[in-house]
C-alpha cells in the first residue's frame, strides 16, 4: 500500500502494455506505515530528480496540470494544441487510471501523446514519467505537458521533476476548494479557474476564490478563462509562453 494515498496493494501500473512495478505492500503497524511513506516519498524523489536533470540537459519544459476529474484539463490541452501548438513542438504524458480516451483526444489533434493508466493508484509518479519521457523523446525545446490523474490531494505530494504546477478548478466545483485542498493549491506554480461560461447557472464567488488562494499561495497568479468557449485563453497563452521561454532560456544557460 501507498501510505501516503491509501492505494491498493494490488495497484499495478502499465505503460504501453507493460507492468513496470508494484506498490509497497499495506502495512500493518502505525510505525510500518510511516517508514514505507517515508520510503515510497525518497524513493519518488529521488526519480524526480532524476527527471529534472534530463529536462535541463535536453532543453525542455514540463508542465504538471492538476485537478479534480471534470475540471476541462483535456479540453484545455486540446484547444492549446490546437491554437497555438504551431510555436513549440508539444508533447503529452496522459495519466488516468483506465483507458486511453484522453490521450486518443490529444492524438486527434495531430500532436503525440503517451498514456500511463495507474490501475487503482491515484497519482502519476516520477518514475513513470522518466519512462514516458524516454519514449516520447522530446526534442529541444519541445514542453511536455503532464495531464495527471484526476484528484486534489495525492498528487500534490509527488514532485515529477516538472518546471512548474498548474492547478485548475472549475466553477462547478464550488468557491472552497482552495479552502479544502490546502496541499493542491500552495503547491501551484499557476490556477487555472475554468469554465466560467456556467458562471450564470452556478453560484460562485471568483472574489472569494482568489482570496483564497492568495492566503495559502501570495504568489500564484490566478486566470479565470472557458477552456470551451475561449473566453480569456490569451491569458493562459501569455501565461504559457511567458514561462516556458524563461525556463527554456534557464535551462540553456545551466547547460551550457
Amino acid at each position: 500500500m501507498c501510505a501516503t494515498c491509501g492505494c491498493s496493494n494490488a495497484s499495478l501500473a502499465t505503460f504501453g502494455g507493460g507492468v513496470h512495478y508494484r506498490r509497497v505492500d499495506r502495512a500493518e503497524k502505525t510505525e510500518r506505515v510511516i517508514d514505507v511513506n517515508e520510503r515510497v516519498l525518497a524513493k519518488n524523489d529521488f526519480y524526480a530528480q532524476r527527471n529534472r536533470a534530463w529536462l535541463r540537459a535536453a532543453n525542455v519544459v514540463a508542465l504538471n496540470l492538476l485537478s479534480s476529474p471534470g475540471s476541462g484539463k483535456t479540453t484545455l490541452l486540446e484547444r492549446t494544441l490546437r491554437d497555438v501548438g504551431a510555436e513549440r513542438a508539444f508533447r503529452v504524458i496522459e495519466g488516468d487510471q483506465e483507458t486511453a480516451l484522453d490521450a486518443e483526444r490529444i492524438r486527434a489533434t495531430g500532436f503525440e501523446a503517451i498514456q500511463i493508466n495507474t490501475g487503482s493508484g491515484c497519482h502519476l509518479e516520477a518514475e513513470m514519467i522518466g519512462r514516458a519521457l524516454a519514449t516520447l523523446a522530446p526534442p529541444a525545446g519541445a514542453v511536455v505537458m503532464i495531464e495527471n490523474v484526476g484528484n486534489l490531494v495525492c498528487p500534490a505530494l509527488f514532485d515529477l521533476g516538472e518546471n512548474a504546477k498548474v492547478v485548475l478548478a472549475s466553477v462547478t466545483e464550488g468557491d472552497d476548494k482552495p479552502l479544502k485542498y490546502p496541499h493542491m493549491f500552495r503547491a501551484a506554480t499557476l490556477v487555472v479557474l475554468n469554465k466560467i461560461d456556467l458562471l450564470r447557472h452556478v453560484p460562485f464567488d471568483i472574489s472569494g476564490f482568489v482570496e483564497h488562494v492568495h492566503r495559502l499561495n501570495a504568489s500564484a497568479p490566478v486566470l479565470a478563462l472557458s477552456a470551451l468557449t475561449g473566453e480569456g485563453m490569451s491569458f493562459w497563452y501569455q501565461w504559457l509562453r511567458s514561462r516556458t521561454a524563461t525556463l527554456a532560456v534557464g535551462q540553456a544557460a545551466v547547460t551550457a
